[in-house]
């Protein structure tokens, strides 16, 4: 069974509180309509934003929602804090409150922000096996030289973890700026890499997670909601 899914007979059973036997008799006699079709078979697997009704009574009909934010810094991705301003909080939706975050940023950095409340979706952007591409643009404090490309398209080793990092792509913009890809979000990621080289880093700005870019006009603070099928 699929990550998530449930079959019909058993949702509808554990829903209505009937017998099962019922519930199998009722779908195969027509009573029973998936996502605006008539379904007769108990075994169907459903996720949790397939329409369901039942003799015209809608069991479920819950609507995925998936935002993009523009995290200024001082905000913490938490969907509560007793100290700091959160994502949640700078998001007007109905809906808000059943969102989860996709990929964090920490309190000083800013950027590009996902939400949503389709565990599915999130999963295929944050699972390290399907390697998402998440791109940041940095500023250090110190003047960057190539031995930081080759560096990090080496990985690094981090000893607390025991862990060698993926090979991430680093381009020098200026002297004291770049732009980094990762495929992986391992803690303080980038922060640590730049530390390798006593470099501080002054400011991290996350401008894409795989195919969703941050746009120019999404100022600090605004949100928007994408128009995407789970």
């Amino acid at each position: 069974m699929a990550a998530g899914s449930n079959r019909l007979d058993r949702l509808l059973a554990r829903t209505l509180q009937y017998p099962i036997k019922r519930v199998r008799l009722d779908i195969a006699q027509g009573k029973v309509r998936l996502d605006d079709d008539c379904c007769r078979d108990p075994s169907r697997l459903v996720h949790r934003f397939s329409l369901i009704t039942y003799q015209g009574r809608v069991i479920q009909a819950q609507s995925p929602v998936y935002i993009m934010l523009h995290k200024p810094v001082g905000v913490v991705c938490a969907t509560r804090d007793e100290q700091h301003q959160t994502v949640l909080d700078l998001i007007d939706h109905p809906q808000k409150h059943e969102l989860h975050i996709v990929g964090r940023l920490d309190l000083n950095s800013s950027g590009l922000v996902l939400l949503t409340n389709d565990g599915r979706w999130s999963s295929a952007l944050t699972d390290p096996q399907h390697k998402v591409p998440k791109v940041y643009e940095v500023r250090v404090e110190n003047p960057l030289t190539p031995d930081y490309v080759s560096d990090f398209a080496n990985g690094m080793y981090f000893a607390y973890e025991d862990i060698t990092t993926a090979s991430a792509e680093l381009t020098l913009t200026s002297t004291y700026t770049a732009r980094v890809v990762l495929t992986e979000g391992k803690y303080h990621q980038i922060k640590r890499m730049f530390g390798r080289f006593r470099n501080p880093v002054l400011a991290l700005h996350r401008v894409a997670i795989g195919d969703h870019v941050l746009p120019a006009q999404l100022a600090a603070g605004e949100w928007s909601v994408l128009s995407l099928t789970s």
